[in-house]
């Protein structure tokens, strides 16, 4: 029995997500990587969040990305560790996350004793999180935690985004749901990426989503309204409990002031975020 309120991770999670996620969408992000030679938006997003694997190829980001075209993956992946080593890119990319949370949040709230709070926290969340079963939560894992506050929780929301993940994809796989179909389900919810940015940054072509949604529309889950059936929302709703349940660790270790006090301060960061134009306007469905 959780000592939790109901779907009190859940809550932090949405508000931790887009602190790390950030970086993904940011111009400091796209200049760092380009210095190394990786200039096109698709190699850049899959070198900077595979990198903690070291040298990899294609099939174990698909394996562990799930919602993305192998051939498409394949395109880049390990062409870019010839362009730059995976430590390079790791550099890379924390020196991306530093300029990007100084531009949108200032340096004020980055030397706050809320900034410092913050990341304790997070990181007390993250040391319940196991390795065992979460792949890209394992690799984070082994990275040292940055000394300066504001990276130091920008570190700990990574490994929070990526144990959860990880524990999604575990319960995707009983859904029965294929990639295109989780994208498709998961965008229709109005909470996942539009049409435009599945198109630019996941490998499939419209034809390919269109199939998606005609195979979902099959299985009773969307209806002919292109929204999800009362099946396809009770499925979706499964899909996030078990996910929640999977993803309860490190918010059970925390405690309920803890969660509590820790989704209060990631919710004043991340709204700044997002006021300060952290990330796309058309970027939801």
């Amino acid at each position: 029995m959780s000592s939790l309120p109901a779907r009190a991770g859940r809550r932090c999670h949405n508000v931790a997500n887009p602190f790390h996620s950030v970086v993904y969408f940011s111009p400091d992000s796209a200049r760092e990587l380009a210095g190394l030679g990786i200039e096109e938006r698709s190699a850049a997003y899959l070198a900077a969040r595979s990198a903690a694997f070291g040298r990899v190829g294609a099939g174990t980001v698909t394996a562990t990305f799930h919602s993305f075209k192998h051939e498409m993956v394949a395109q880049h992946v390990p062409r870019v560790w010839d362009l730059a080593s995976p430590q390079q890119v790791l550099d890379a990319r924390l020196r991306a996350a530093d300029a990007t949370l100084r531009r949108l949040l200032g340096e004020e709230r980055l030397a706050s004793a809320e900034m410092t709070e913050a990341a304790d926290l997070a990181l007390r969340a993250t040391r319940a999180c196991e390795r065992h079963t979460r792949p890209l939560f394992a690799a984070h894992a082994d990275l040292p935690v940055p000394e300066a506050p504001h990276l130091a929780l920008w570190h700990a929301t990574t490994l929070l985004r990526e144990y959860r993940g990880d524990g999604h994809l575990i319960a995707l796989a009983r859904t029965g749901l294929d990639p295109v179909e989780a994208l498709v389900s998961h965008s229709v919810t109005g909470r996942g990426m539009s049409l435009k940015w599945l198109l630019t940054t996941r490998g499939w072509s419209e034809e390919e989503l269109t199939a998606g949604r005609e195979r979902l529309a099959r299985r009773g889950l969307l209806g002919a309204d292109g929204r999800l059936t009362e099946a396809g929302i009770t499925l979706r709703e499964n899909l996030e409990d078990e996910t929640d349940v999977l993803d309860a660790a490190p918010y059970e270790h925390l405690g309920a002031a803890g969660v509590e006090r820790l989704t209060e301060l990631l919710t004043a960061f991340t709204t700044a975020i997002v006021e300060a134009g952290g990330f796309p306007a058309d970027l939801r469905g």
